[in-house]
């Protein structure tokens, strides 16, 4: 080996330095790839994604062979060095070829290359894996042996070597997966997005719309005033009921109640004909299932009842698409408005506005465990009917009671600082589908 010019051992050791460094950078480059992004390039059948999928498929056996190759490279490496220093220096030279070899297999082959690859992985992942997929069915004894041996260590300690579930994501990790694509998707779309993943945690009680202010035609009424009333009425989907809702029979719809109209037709016993029976919702039922049973049983309203079969309150397929996409509706009751900005910068607010909206609209904290509206959190946290005039603080946020009607808080006020214009504050009504 004494014959074999200096400059061609120079060489080789360079190129074995940057084989080392293919090694390993390709070990950080595959283990670095986005793995929803290579299953996206995959499906559109990217030649090195789709190599890589098929190699990450088995990470245990990938890392074994990168390893093997990359160990057997730098032992090649540091006999090479030590050979070269020998050659040079004597046996001073040994010494100083370790110093050296350290600072440049740190430097060229660990360093720099992991540092461009966890930068870049597809870059470095995507030509490598044209080399790996080969290499593995060449050295697929050797890597199987290695493998099995690494695998009986494991059990020797009493750790398990089975493969787990590294792409599943939990909805808490989903959420913070969509958060973190700020800047690549609209704001709009990311805040639909984490609308659907909040679905499992809303239930039809908060949105519902509350039985007492349903507004349906009730049979006992004097004909006449149910005649202005459906004349006036601007909703597609109408409850009929018999003395109180509970009395429910069912639901007509204003299409087929036009055309009798019309015809001057119309009386209650073919209202009471062309009405479909009424469908309903246990509380507490989570809107995902809610959306899910909506388009099984081909409905678009429903009402909630309770362990007694009463009904508590009414919710359209409507209430539960604007939790995802927000208010979209034209609701007539818009006529009322649940939000008002006095010229303080204080809101005068419906007692019976649901807080999720409160919350959602005035972008605050108020707590939504327990009772669903304003009235009953502020009943709640004082524990008695409080007179018009009083003070409270929830969350920190100051609430003054300007009315209370019929043992219920009408009109409160909630002081807050908002950045945006008084002008920029307008009512958003709730559909009562």
């Amino acid at each position: 080996m004494n014959e074999i010019p200096l400059y061609w051992l120079f060489i080789a050791f360079v190129a074995l330095i940057l084989l080392s460094g293919f090694f390993s950078g390709s070990e950080t480059g595959l283990m670095s790839l986005n793995r929803y992004r290579l299953k996206h390039l995959a499906a559109k059948n990217h030649g090195g994604a789709i190599r890589a999928v098929a190699l990450l498929k088995k990470p245990d056996k990938l890392i074994t062979l990168i390893l093997l190759g990359n160990n057997f490279i730098n032992i090649l490496i540091t006999q090479l060095a030590t050979y070269i220093g020998y050659r040079l220096y004597g046996e001073a030279g040994i010494a100083i070829a370790a110093g050296v070899l350290t600072l440049v297999l740190l430097l060229f082959a660990e360093v720099t290359p992991k540092t461009l690859a966890a930068t870049r992985p597809e870059k470095i992942a995507f030509p490598a894996a044209y080399v790996y997929q080969p290499l593995s069915k060449i050295a697929y004894p050797v890597v199987a042996i290695i493998d099995w041996l690494a695998k009986l260590v494991l059990r020797l300690f009493m750790l398990s070597g089975r493969e787990s579930d590294g792409d599943a994501l939990t909805s808490a990790e989903l959420r913070v997966a969509v958060n973190e694509t700020s800047g690549l998707i609209p704001d709009s779309h990311r805040d639909m997005l984490l609308s659907i993943l909040d679905l499992e945690k809303v239930t039809v009680d908060d949105i519902m719309v509350p039985r007492s202010e349903i507004i349906g035609i009730d049979l006992e009424d004097d004909w006449h005033e149910t005649l202005k009333l459906i004349t006036n009425l601007s909703y597609t989907r109408i409850p009929i009921y018999s003395g109180n809702i509970d009395n429910l029979v069912g639901i007509a719809l204003m299409r087929k109640i036009l055309p009798l109209l019309l015809k001057d037709e119309f009386d209650a016993e073919s209202l009471v004909d062309l009405t479909r029976d009424g469908y309903f919702i246990p509380e507490g039922t989570a809107l995902t299932t809610q959306l899910l049973n909506f388009r099984k049983n081909k409905r678009r309203i429903g009402f909630v009842v309770d362990e007694f079969g009463d009904i508590q309150g009414l919710v359209a397929i409507e209430d539960i698409l604007e939790e995802i996409v927000g208010e979209f509706t034209t609701d007539p009751s818009a006529m009322h408005q649940d939000f008002f900005r006095d010229v303080d910068g204080s809101f005068l607010i419906d007692g019976s506005t649901h807080i999720r909206d409160i919350n959602r609209q005035l972008e605050i904290d108020l707590p939504t465990e327990g009772p669903r509206t304003l009235n009953g959190l502020i009943l709640e946290h004082m524990e008695f009917i409080p007179e018009a005039g009083t003070g409270l603080k929830i969350n920190d946020y100051p609430i003054e009671i300007m009315q209370v009607k019929n043992n219920m808080v009408k009109t409160a006020r909630i002081s807050i600082t908002l950045d945006q214009d008084p002008t920029d504050m307008q009512p958003e009504p709730s559909s009562d589908g």
